[in-house]
């Protein structure tokens, strides 16, 4: 059961990043991002977890500094807004202060260690939720497309290359997520709104996955290996979710990057940036199979007779991750027509 304070703390984080997509001036925005931090840091704090409570600090000073700089970056531009030198700066204060809290590269130093300790509820929100606010104030500001170009080469190199020695998959899909925003932010270069169902489809696969480790309790790859031995329908959803999330064609996760590419593709400039950006993607879908190749080779048909599930519940999350990841063929069609 879900104790009545977090439901009123999850209201508020709710209403909060609709206050600060909606509003009409960046104090009100601002407003609405500091609501967010202050109920999500309640959600997020345990008295009992030393680790969460630890977390917890460590995020409320990386976002109040970032909102400082971003309520510092709005001041300045009421005061100087007839320079365009110093719009200049207001707009580059800005864009940093929203990518420092989002995660994104390179202000992502933070991201994989607050996460490292949070359970998967919390893990799920912050991957999700807590970026629509800062993403949505981004796409109303971010028009500098060397700096969009310099953010998303940094991004999909972190998010790859960092995410190849790790064994705690909170820390994988924290900087799969890096990878995937860099993604995101390329839907900016040519002004529209692909950004909305690329992250539409990766919350749609993340928060699948996270509720079926939730579940099973796992956060170590080794774990994950254990169980997925113990029953095939597990194995066959994880690995299917991880691929999709890798962006294999034709799981829901190709979809969007699908997109973006026949997009940029129609500018000359931009071909480097697609081949370094499917190159980046090709290294996140290496560490997703190298989760799972073991898994897909080895069938062990002895199952503990101690390890004992709720087949309804695992049963409910197949076919929710099944239904999700269908959805390519229908907006494939959609797309087509």
């Amino acid at each position: 059961m879900i104790q009545l304070y977090k439901m009123i703390f999850i209201f508020i984080l709710l209403i909060s990043t609709l206050i600060s997509i909606s509003s009409y001036n960046w104090l009100t925005a601002w407003m609405g991002l500091e609501i967010n931090l202050l109920s999500f840091i309640t959600l997020i704090s345990n008295k009992n977890n030393l680790y969460t409570s630890e977390s917890s600090m460590k995020y409320f000073l990386v976002q109040s500094i970032a909102s400082s700089i971003f309520l510092f970056s709005i001041l300045l531009n009421m005061m100087l807004i007839n320079s365009m030198e110093m719009f200049s700066m207001f707009s580059l204060m800005m864009n940093s202060a929203l990518m420092l809290k989002m995660g994104m590269a390179p202000f992502h130093f933070w991201f994989p260690d607050i996460i490292n300790y949070m359970n998967w509820i919390n893990s799920m929100l912050l991957m999700t939720w807590q970026k629509i606010a800062p993403i949505m104030l981004l796409s109303y500001l971010m028009k500098n497309s060397k700096f969009i170009i310099f953010t998303i080469l940094m991004s999909t190199f972190i998010g790859s290359i960092m995410g190849l020695n790790q064994i705690k998959l909170q820390k994988i899909l924290a900087y799969s997520s890096i990878n995937h925003l860099g993604w995101m932010i390329s839907s900016f270069l040519n002004n529209n709104l692909l950004w909305i169902t690329y992250f539409l489809v990766y919350s749609i696969i993340t928060i699948s996955i996270t509720m079926l480790f939730n579940y099973l309790n796992i956060f170590y790859i080794k774990q994950m290996f254990i169980t997925m031995n113990k029953l095939f329908m597990i194995k066959f959803i994880i690995s299917m979710n991880f691929l999709s999330l890798g962006g294999l064609p034709p799981f829901l996760g190709f979809f969007p990057k699908w997109l973006i590419i026949q997009e940029l593709s129609n500018y000359n400039k931009f071909i480097p940036l697609i081949l370094f950006m499917i190159l980046m993607s090709l290294i996140t879908l290496f560490y997703y199979l190298k989760m799972i190749y073991s898994n897909l080779m080895i069938m062990n048909i002895m199952i503990n007779n101690n390890f004992i599930m709720n087949k309804i519940n695992i049963f409910i999350i197949s076919i929710f991750s099944i239904s999700m990841n269908s959805l390519f063929l229908i907006l494939m069609f959609m797309n087509m027509f």
